[in-house]
């Protein structure tokens, strides 16, 4: 469709960028009868903002002019919640009001301020800065808002959020009333309605956020991988994705600096960025993101806002959001101005009812997947090359003796196994990771995790009178119970452990024999005898070693062996009221003899 009525140095600015169309913020700003008014924008962020604002403030900056007269003082002021946003919006700015002579200036914190100062008395007509750094310059005097025609907040609700109220509230005041106010917000809350009211005079609503959905250019995956393995299986993401340019965003600069860490020692070209790096390293980090020269950009929440790169297609969350916002504006890194994108949560096992909450409060449906495997990647691999443009070009003329040369001298065969073998060098190592199940654990209408499944055995139950309060635990119990009733590990079914006994199971075809060997035993501290099953299934402490669950520290069935917390191996014996060795639930003392399967004694060694 057709551009809206706008200034014609700025409708040559949008048509040389390749615009085709507005986004519908930019459009709703150029409606008719706008061109003076206030006006109070909510809209995601993404969706050309910017250049939004910068459209609608042409009418007070420019009127009929052509070009911009020189100006001692700034004719409009943009105030961005971060460092990253404001040069990125100047940036925008620079290259729409390039024909009109505008002079644009950034004022942000961890850059030379005496510079800013300068370059302010010089005479620009745009700055754009922090709230902390242009109150810093207001302060001192070298920044005068005397002149300005309009001011515009740009994610308002960001600055709010970041404790800046006091730092707008004096720049507003400090800026003519016979201005325009420009108020560009993700949601329209209390305190910016408040804000509004205050600072706005008649101003126009504009809502292109409700309605809409969130972010639908972007599709959200989330990754299930252990814990302990986040930045391995973070590395078969990238590789997987393989995107011209990827954001990996992680809650800590300690985990920024490991997870850069292990990405460049797996080969990928990337840079990281924290907040306890100066502005030049930040932007030389986003720069070399931008020109391609670094693939993967690993960085904080400082990095959330206000960085636009046209290739980012692929956004990963290596560390789970800490809120339903933050999760929103690290994924606005992708998808924006109509492009396609991807979000990827790392949920690590233990985290994912947090990450199904965090989705829920943020609106969001999410693809759930296992991490991509070894093979999944060289499938994709394998499919990229085939597609890959140095094969479907035409070849260059310049290139025509070279390839003669290789065609006559190498046969087909050798020179695509070079080539493939000049391809997967440059790719970065792919880990060997298992996948884990992404089944979503069920849980009872409470919200609680429902009680494991039971492997289901045709088995007889009993009850030993040791529990929790004599420290009972799987990993003596078990060989207590093989060794007494003359079982092996797989005959024994659920075990489950209450206050004062434990409940097991013994398999039908080794009842007789279980009963068997505990009917000689001697009278003594541990007594088993047959019982009804347990109310309620498993306990906590439960197992079931017919699954091919392994208890480390005990004895070996059919022998003592000293078990610590629990009783030490006695004589030969057992049945239903069985010797369970003496020190029962006491830990063997130390440099003690202790009795021995065998009933001899172990001596102590000087």
């Amino acid at each position: 469709m057709p551009f809206p009525d706008t200034h014609p140095a700025l409708k040559r600015a949008l048509e040389a960028r390749g615009y085709e169309q507005l986004t519908p913020v930019q459009e709703a700003v150029l409606q008719p009868g706008l061109d003076e008014r206030d006006l109070l924008v909510s809209a995601q962020t993404g969706s050309g903002k910017t250049v939004a604002f910068g459209l609608a403030i042409a009418p007070t900056l420019l009127g009929d002019a052509d070009r911009l007269p020189p100006s001692p003082q700034p004719m409009a002021l943009v105030i961005a919640p971060t460092r990253e946003l404001a040069l990125q919006v100047q940036s925008e700015l620079k290259w729409l009001y390039a024909e009109t002579g505008a002079r644009i200036a950034s004022c942000i914190g961890g850059t030379d301020a005496r510079s800013e100062a300068r370059e302010l008395n010089r005479g620009v007509h745009i700055v754009v800065g922090t709230p902390g750094r242009l109150c810093d310059h207001l302060s001192r005097g070298s920044l005068d808002l005397s002149a300005l025609r309009c001011v515009i907040l740009d994610e308002a609700d960001e600055m709010l959020d970041m404790g800046f109220r006091d730092e707008l509230e004096k720049l507003l005041d400090a800026a003519p009333t016979e201005r325009r106010t420009l108020l560009f917000s993700a949601t329209i809350a209390r305190e910016i309605a408040s804000l509004a009211r205050r600072y706005q005079k008649n101003a126009e609503r504009i809502d292109t956020v409700s309605g809409a959905k969130q972010h639908s250019d972007i599709t959200y995956r989330c990754v299930i991988t252990q814990p302990q393995e986040i930045e391995r299986s973070l590395v078969n993401v990238l590789r997987f994705y393989e995107s011209p340019t990827a954001m990996v965003f992680c809650n800590t600069r300690m985990m920024v600096n490991q997870v850069q860490a292990t990405l460049l020692e797996r080969g990928f070209a990337s840079v990281a960025i924290s907040g306890e790096m100066g502005q030049n390293e930040r932007s030389r980090a986003i720069e070399s993101l931008r020109s391609g020269q670094a693939r993967v950009c690993v960085a904080t929440d400082v990095a959330a806002r206000g960085i636009d790169v046209p290739a980012l297609n692929l956004v990963i969350h290596a560390s789970i959001p800490t809120a339903a916002e933050t999760l929103l504006h690290r994924s606005g890194r992708t998808g924006r101005a109509g492009r396609k994108g991807t979000s990827v949560l790392m949920v690590p096992l233990n985290q994912r009812r947090r990450a199904e909450r965090l989705l829920q409060l943020a609106k969001i449906q999410a693809e759930w997947e296992a991490v991509p495997t070894a093979d999944a990647i060289a499938s994709q691999d394998k499919t990229r090359l085939m597609d890959d443009p140095i094969l479907t070009n035409a070849v260059d003329d310049m290139s025509d003796e070279l390839v003669n040369q290789l065609v006559e001298k190498y046969d087909a065969t050798k020179l695509a196994a070079a080539l493939v073998g000049l391809y997967r060098a440059r790719l970065p190592k792919v880990e060997q990771i298992r996948p884990m199940s992404v089944e979503a654990p069920r849980h009872t209408e409470r919200g609680e995790r429902a009680p494991r499944e039971e492997h289901v055995m045709a088995g007889e139950w009993f009850k030993m009178s040791v529990g929790r309060t004599e420290r009972a635990d799987p990993k003596w119990l078990i060989p207590l119970i093989c060794r007494l009733g003359g079982v092996q590990k797989r005959e024994i079914g659920s075990i489950r452990i209450d206050q004062e006994q434990t409940y097991f199971q013994i398999a039908d075809e080794s009842v007789a024999r279980f009963k068997s060997c505990l009917a000689g035993a001697e009278a003594d501290e541990v007594t088993i005898e047959p019982s009804e099953a347990p109310a309620g299934g498993m306990g906590a402490r439960g197992r079931n070693p017919g699954e091919g669950k392994r208890f480390g520290g005990g004895g070996r069935p059919g022998g003592g062996g000293g078990f610590k917390g629990g009783p030490r191996g006695g004589g030969a014996g057992g049945g239903y009221k069985g010797r369970g060795g003496s020190g029962f639930g006491r830990p063997k003392p130390a440099g003690g003899d202790g009795p021995r399967s065998d009933g001899s004694s172990r001596k102590r060694r000087s």
